[in-house]
């Protein structure tokens, strides 16, 4: 684990239990950092903080002028997710999110903040994430405050994100991750494991060798600036893991 950004991550945790104080249960980091896949410049710090009850609006700012701050050494951004105890040890298809705050430096997107979310289709696979992977930097275990969430809700959500990305092929800045997370959606619903973007596409290479984007991603992923993801190659593994999952 490249030490800047494990520091990064354990500085962040700890301030984050400072400002929400008693009603932190746990902070886990997940991830790429927590996997072994965190590559320099393109991976995000992935923490999720699992409070009792809600969060107030001072508490909400502060968390987010601290991600906007954050000096984040080799990290590209910061993906931090707030939820309820109760939600999280019984998750539901669209749980309630307490706050989101999101900075992904170089993109353009910039800074992404959601509190007090009423659905969040998207925070069940955190969950999973950061149960099957996490690891605690504060507080109690993954285990201990995440209950299970069954792989066939991640499977229709990816279902989802796969679709909607076939009308963005074009899009280079995201070409990467949508070919990378494509391979993972693939092999999680298959065989029901949750594995770095790299393993996700070396697996999914041997399912079909013949699709190029994920050799070319693979080369951008790992720091080839050069390499490029054709768009054609791009709807190609779209629709074949579509087609895969379906």
């Amino acid at each position: 684990m490249p030490g800047d950004a494990s520091d990064v991550a354990s500085h962040l945790a700890a301030v984050c239990a400072d400002i929400l104080g008693a009603p932190t249960r746990s902070v886990v980091l997940h991830g790429s950092l927590a996997s072994g896949d965190f590559r320099p410049g393109r991976s995000d710090i992935d923490l999720l903080v699992v409070i009792d009850g809600g969060i107030d609006d001072a508490r909400a700012d502060a968390l987010e002028n601290l991600v906007r701050r954050a000096d984040l050494g080799s990290a590209s951004g910061v993906d931090l997710h707030v939820v309820a105890a109760d939600v999280a040890r019984a998750p539901t298809r669209e749980p309630p999110l307490e706050l989101h705050v999101g900075r992904y430096d170089g993109s353009g997107i910039g800074v992404e903040v959601e509190p007090r979310v009423a659905a969040a289709p998207d925070l069940p696979a955190e969950l999973f994430t950061a149960r099957a992977h996490g690891r605690a930097l504060v507080g109690a275990a993954p285990h201990q405050v995440i209950g299970p969430v069954p792989a066939d809700w991640l499977r229709e959500r990816g279902r989802h994100w796969l679709a909607t990305w076939q009308s963005r092929t074009d899009d280079a800045e995201n070409a990467v991750h949508m070919v990378l997370t494509a391979c993972r959606i693939w092999r999680l619903a298959v065989e029901g494991v949750h594995s770095a973007k790299a393993d996700a596409a070396r697996w999914a290479l041997t399912r079909d060798p013949s699709l190029t984007a994920v050799p070319q991603a693979l080369r951008q992923y790992d720091g080839d600036t050069d390499a490029r993801v054709d768009e054609a190659a791009i709807a190609r593994v779209l629709a074949t893991v579509l087609r895969e999952t379906g």
